[in-house]
């Protein structure tokens, strides 16, 4: 019996390590690979635009108030600098008002009121940034215009005259992705209009400057973000 158990013992540990090496080794699963989203700024995009206007000036009462629109551009992308093309075009109500005594021929002194409103406003302006993968800087300037109304009112009655400035602005802005093909952006631009003649010629003004701020979101066609591994 004793032969047989110590047989046993020596035939168990000789297979012992040949079954170990029969096992199959484990196979071995490479960690997947980070997938980093790389923005490009090239194509063609629409959005909104809103915000808010106030007139540059040392007299008082000086025009303010707000406005809202649309937005279309175009833009190219190489390495990381980005040239653009856009247009806007907003409803506007920035205005302002004046009342005081005036002499009317015929009648004598009487109270009147002179106000002025832009309602509507616009730029095409060119656009050069550095991106930084989503996030974009730039610069804009162009040309400008605004559609402006004179009013004089008194005695009950008015008189109105419609006038469109011409001008040029200038700015910057900040512009960010927040979703692959959804951007905001936050931009200043100064704008300065031309003098025009109102009333045939009885009222002539001089240039209207104006400080604006305003935000946006532009929708960007042909989706604009490339997977990088």
């Amino acid at each position: 019996m004793k032969k047989v158990l110590l047989a046993s013992a020596c035939l168990f540990a000789l297979a012992a390590p040949a079954s170990a090496a029969d096992l199959a080794a484990r196979p071995y699963t490479k960690a997947p690979v980070a997938v980093a989203s790389v923005y490009n700024w090239t194509g063609f995009y629409l959005g909104i635009v809103g915000g808010g206007a106030w007139e540059n000036g040392s007299g008082d009462p000086k025009m303010k108030g707000g406005f809202v629109g649309g937005t279309a551009g175009y833009n190219w992308q190489t390495g990381n600098v980005v040239f653009g093309i856009e247009a806007d075009g907003s409803w506007a109500d920035v205005s302002a008002s004046v009342t005081g005594a005036t002499v009317v021929p015929g009648f004598g002194v009487a109270t009147a009121t002179a106000s002025s409103k832009t309602d509507a406003m616009g730029t095409v302006r060119g656009r050069i940034g550095w991106a930084v993968n989503n996030v974009l800087f730039y610069g804009t300037g162009g040309y400008a215009w605004i559609d402006n109304k004179i009013t004089l009112s008194a005695l009950g009655l008015s008189v109105s005259d419609s006038k469109f400035h011409s001008g040029w602005t200038v700015g910057a802005g900040v512009e960010a992705f927040f979703a692959p093909q959804w951007s905001v952006k936050g931009e200043y631009l100064y704008r300065s209009l031309g003098g025009e003649t109102y009333f045939s010629g009885a009222l002539p003004t001089g240039t209207l400057n104006f400080h604006t701020v305003q935000v946006g979101v532009n929708y960007h066609f042909g989706g604009p973000v490339v997977a990088k591994y």
